[in-house]
């Protein structure tokens, strides 16, 4: 992968610049998504790290989807695809979820939006130049069928841009995951396993990892910002004015896309290529 595609940043400890949430095109009258815990949605305080967590890598690749004719399977609230519809020549949001599907068309109406099964995707043979797929895979039951539906519907030469939590950092020390919605999660070297058996050219792999504000909320919040996130949800009760503040506070900018210590990282993303 050539350097100008993803910012320079992903080689060194640089954080990459960020972005505000994407603006609804219908004003306040669109019914936000409810925060399901299988999903992550904008504009909620007590969410948006994990939000700046899922942005941060659209905004790394966006420049992959310039001028291109892109798929992103499991759209989810459809930030991500309205982002995309910046700067590519078509976006199509694929989703299995009915409400998901009919939120997108009426909150981002420059996505074409569709309801379908990422197991047999609804496109024909060689119809798009990139397909996004974003903190998904881990969902699935069937991650190769899905990744053989990827290359299938690629030109020769198309990539699949696909992130996913870092099993080593996301569910430490466990073959199970931790998160209830996710049926198998990878680390680097299974994720490139998984890719190469499906016909896929792995181009590069990166990961997410806290940069220096992030790094000092992690020691000021008894040494994992995440975890404190997490006690706070489980115990279900309100959350601390600061952590709240904390939380809403993040940015893209707070990131950091590193290609080094691939295990240490917190997401992982891979770019591949049919051939």
């Amino acid at each position: 992968m050539s350097e100008a595609v993803i910012p320079a940043a992903v080689d060194d400890p640089r954080v990459i610049t960020g972005s505000e949430p994407p603006v609804d095109a219908h004003g306040a009258d669109v019914e936000p998504l409810p925060l399901t815990g299988e999903r992550t949605v904008p504009g909620i305080a007590e969410e948006n790290y994990w939000f700046r967590r899922h942005e941060v890598v659209y905004a790394a690749l966006l420049d992959r989807c310039a001028g291109r004719v892109v798929l992103e399977a499991g759209s989810g609230e459809g930030y991500g695809a309205n982002m995309i519809a910046d700067v590519a020549a078509e976006v199509t949001g694929l989703d299995y979820d009915a409400g998901a599907v009919a939120h997108v068309r009426a909150r981002y109406p420059r996505v074409r939006m569709i309801q379908g099964n990422l197991a047999q995707l609804p496109l024909d043979d060689a119809s798009v130049d990139v397909v996004v797929n974003f903190q998904v895979i881990e969902h699935l039951w069937d991650q190769g069928q899905f990744l053989r539906e990827c290359l299938r519907v690629l030109r020769p030469g198309g990539e699949l841009l696909i992130s996913t939590p870092n099993r080593i950092t996301f569910s430490p020390g466990r073959d199970t995951p931790l998160n209830p919605f996710h049926t198998r999660e990878l680390n680097a070297a299974e994720l490139t396993e998984l890719l190469v058996e499906a016909g896929f050219r792995v181009e590069r792999m990166i990961g997410v990892h806290h940069g220096p504000t992030l790094k000092a909320l992690d020691a000021a919040h008894g040494g994992s910002f995440i975890d404190a996130q997490i006690e706070r949800a489980l115990a279900g009760q309100p959350w601390p004015a600061e952590l709240t503040a904390d939380v809403a506070a993040v940015r893209i900018d707070d990131f950091a896309l590193l290609a080094e210590n691939i295990d240490d990282s917190l997401d992982l993303v891979a770019i591949a290529v049919k051939p």
